[in-house]
């Protein structure tokens, strides 16, 4: 067999690097991940669907909020488990998703600061450990279909498709869903982006009112054509929502929870929409369906901080029969702490595949009582303004450390700014109308934290200096000392010194084209950047991920492109067989 040389995307040649530096034989397959080797060891593996609100805590009917109008995830719940200590790695959406998708802390990936394109030193992309894939990437290696519907936001690619890696998905838009799969017994892995709960939710609507800012009216724009769901039944009026101690109790302050609970309304239809179509589909007892959001409240004193009201969320998992653990019931209620970090280890235990050991959360299929004793959260640089909080919290306690005491977690927000509700806190502190309680938001957080949930789950009453708390506080010392000497914490070193370890002279890096070599009618590839996957096609089939060596045939032609996390991926080359 007679391999031409390889051509680059848009049919310009290259020769040189490539051809070489083939190499002979099959030891090229080393350098693919072994994680990535893997192939699905059972026959039926379940589809896997996992809907992720946004920007939303757990005020859901199945969760015991008294007004919530959520009837679809509700019986959803009543069939499936719910668990309700479930805790994000972070209080906003990015680094939150970038735990969800690596299993790991945004703080050991490069991750941490929100976003990594408005870092004031100039735009990068998180460039995780060369070892460290995406687990969809790793369901999709094994023989996976998997699909999001365009929103991607994980700091190693931008927030929307076509940013990257493309390793990922087989599809990244759309709402074909699963009806993408050519082979319709293919199993697949979904994560369906629920917008209806986004933050800019809560913002005065198109025609309400004159926005407040450029991005203001961009969101009202947005937001017109968002709701197109029918819904049954009234909405949560202002009366009727409770008020946290946080905040005042004003009408302006009423509204804005009563929008953010009708959208939740918007959602939970959409969700019943889904699983509707699931049904119809003949799917839904062949796919484990997940619901959950991706931090908590898009409201002051929610998104962005490491108060539960920031990053506990609720977390259902519906099993059908025959892949529901034997120890869970339906409609069982489990209490364990669980982190976002230990969804990938899961998903790839019910995928019936190995979890790659430098996964830093656990897999909570098992029934283990003493799954977890802490959950771990952090908090860096929002938008402009530099941060740095390190949460603990086990059962009853929180613990935040501070690296900057002297500030405030209620800080000025460009995007946060244009709520309503936010922007009469802003007046009434201004003219000092608000009592302690809600004035705490606003005042230097001190350098450590220290609540007792059970007593104050509203977190308002700091006990780090109270000497009958003092053994309590030297205990979640040593649990964020202990998870610390396990996670490296990339923040310890400044951001700029970060991008420049990252990306060399400030600017990205580009993935090393794929390397083939034959043998036979077998290619393989490898890419000289480490930690690079490879995509490839032959002939006009769907993209595939790399995992071992391709079977061709002559005249086929094999496309290919290599993709590492946060660098441009390499050009596409191509390989006509002769």
């Amino acid at each position: 067999m007679q391999v031409n040389p390889l051509r680059g995307r848009g049919g310009v040649f290259s020769t040189l690097l490539i051809l070489t530096t083939i190499l002979l034989g099959f030891e090229s397959e080393a350098q693919v991940s072994q994680w990535s080797q893997q192939a699905l060891s059972t026959q039926s593996p379940p589809n896997i669907l996992l809907l992720m609100a946004e920007d939303m805590g757990p005020r859901v009917g199945a969760f015991g909020d008294p007004v919530a109008v959520t009837p679809n995830i509700d019986a959803l719940a009543e069939r499936g488990t719910r668990y309700t200590a479930a805790f994000t790695a972070s209080g906003v959406c990015a680094p939150s998703r970038a735990a969800l998708l690596t299993g790991m802390h945004p703080i050991s990936i490069g991750a941490q600061h929100m976003r990594t394109s408005s870092s004031p030193d100039g735009e990068y992309l998180s460039v995780p450990p060369h070892y460290v894939k995406a687990f969809p990437e790793l369901l999709r290696a094994a023989g996976y279909y998997t699909f999001t519907d365009g929103k991607l936001d994980y700091q190693f690619s931008g927030a929307l498709s076509g940013s990257g890696p493309s390793s990922i998905w087989n599809i990244e838009e759309g709402d074909a869903y699963w009806e993408g799969r050519s082979e319709k017994s293919q199993p697949f892995f979904g994560l369906i982006n629920l917008m209806e709960t986004h933050e800019s939710g809560v913002f005065t609507q198109l025609f309400e009112a004159w926005p407040h800012s450029f991005m203001h009216f961009l969101m009202q724009g947005v937001r017109a054509f968002l709701f197109d769901i029918p819904i049954d039944g009234g909405t949560v009026q202002a009366e009727e929502v409770v008020v946290p101690p946080y905040y005042p109790d004003t009408k302006t302050v009423r509204s804005d929870l009563a929008r953010h609970y009708k959208n939740i309304q918007f959602m939970d239809a959409r969700v019943g929409e889904i699983l509707t179509r699931l049904r119809a589909d003949g799917l839904a007892e062949s796919t484990i369906v997940i619901w959950t959001t991706d931090h908590g409240d898009g409201l002051p004193r929610g998104k962005r901080d490491l108060y539960d009201s920031g990053i506990k969320v609720p977390l259902v998992i519906y099993w059908p029969d025959r892949f529901r653990p034997g120890w869970l019931a339906a409609g069982e209620i489990d209490e364990r702490l669980i982190s976002f970090v230990d969804l990938a280890p899961t998903l790839m235990q019910l995928a019936g595949l190995q979890v790659p050991p430098h996964f830093q959360g656990k897999s909570f299929v098992e029934n283990d009582p003493k799954f977890r004793d802490y959950v771990f959260a952090s908090r860096d640089r929002i938008d402009d303004v530099d941060d740095r909080e390190r949460a603990v919290r086990d059962q009853r306690y929180k613990y935040i450390r501070s690296w900057y005491p002297d500030r405030a977690n209620g800080h000025p927000s460009d995007f946060r700014d244009n709520l309503e509700i936010m922007r009469e806190l802003w007046e009434m502190l201004g003219r000092d109308e608000l009592n302690p309680a809600q004035q705490i938001w606003f005042q230097p957080t001190g350098a450590e934290r220290l609540y007792d949930l059970r007593t104050d789950p509203y977190e308002l009453k700091n006990l780090a200096s109270d000497p009958l708390h003092a053994s309590t506080l030297e205990r979640m010392r040593g649990a964020y000392a202990e998870w610390r000497r396990r996670v490296p914490d990339w923040s310890d070193e400044p951001e700029h010194e970060m991008m420049e370890r990252m990306w060399p002279s400030r600017k990205k890096p580009r993935t090393e084209a794929p390397q083939f070599s034959y043998k036979g009618n077998q290619i393989l590839m490898i890419s000289p950047t480490v930690g690079a996957s490879i995509v490839y096609r032959v002939g006009e089939g769907h993209w595939q991920v790399y995992r071992e060596p391709v079977q061709v045939e002559e005249g086929d032609i094999l496309r290919a492109r290599a993709v590492r996390y946060g660098y441009a991926e390499s050009e596409e080359v191509e390989r006509i067989l002769r």
